[in-house]
């Protein structure tokens, strides 16, 4: 019973229109910039109704936050720079420093996972079920930890915000894609090659 208004919020509106002609101009979106202004080959976009587009952006801006996170994390790991202490009672920071990134992560202890792991679950569980759905008209997605907001109020200028912040996610999902094909596959990026942390 507790979850059936978690699951309310990913049911389909019942309002929504059907079918694929969009009221939404998409080349005024943010982050459709230069250099490749609407870059929409497999048309994506207008593929359903504006939930459907709504749920594409919001999943797009979620994936870039995560890479851009993603991507700081590998390098900072890679530089060496850690936390004082230890982690779990067998496990310290610096020997995790020491680890390529991924090797690493397959020494946390289990329980340091499953906190990992919950702790993105709430975050999620609280961006999708607060307020309106985004794909039933209310706001995207929203950071969680902690509630920071660096909106200016200038819609123009919000927007220019909003087009960076795509574009620099965008640049870091290719970035962390470029990370892992490097440290499993070798040679597979040659400007990793002969990397230590790959």
């Amino acid at each position: 019973v507790a979850l059936a208004g978690v699951a309310s919020a990913f049911t389909p509106s019942q309002n929504a229109p059907r079918g694929t002609a969009l009221s939404v101009n998409l080349q005024d979106l943010p982050g459709a910039t230069m250099p490749v202004k609407g870059f929409d080959p497999l048309g994506l976009a207008t593929l359903g109704s504006e939930s459907t587009l709504a749920w594409f952006r919001a999943a797009e801006l979620k994936h870039s936050r995560v890479a851009m996170l993603a991507t700081t994390g590998y390098l900072v790991q890679a530089a060496g720079v850690h936390f004082p202490g230890m982690l779990s009672s067998n496990v310290s920071f610096e020997s995790l420093s020491a680890m390529k990134p991924f090797d690493a992560w397959d020494a946390v202890p289990d329980l340091g996972k499953a906190q990992i792991y919950f702790t993105i679950f709430f975050a999620e569980l609280v961006t999708e079920t607060q307020g309106t759905h985004y794909t039933k008209g209310g706001d995207m997605p929203t950071i969680v930890f902690p509630p920071v907001n660096f909106a200016p109020s200038d819609p123009e200028k919000m927007k220019i915000q909003q087009s960076r912040e795509l574009n620099n996610g965008r640049l870091a999902m290719i970035a962390i894609m470029s990370f892992v094909a490097a440290a499993n596959v070798p040679g597979s990026v040659p400007l990793l090659i002969g990397n230590p942390m790959f």
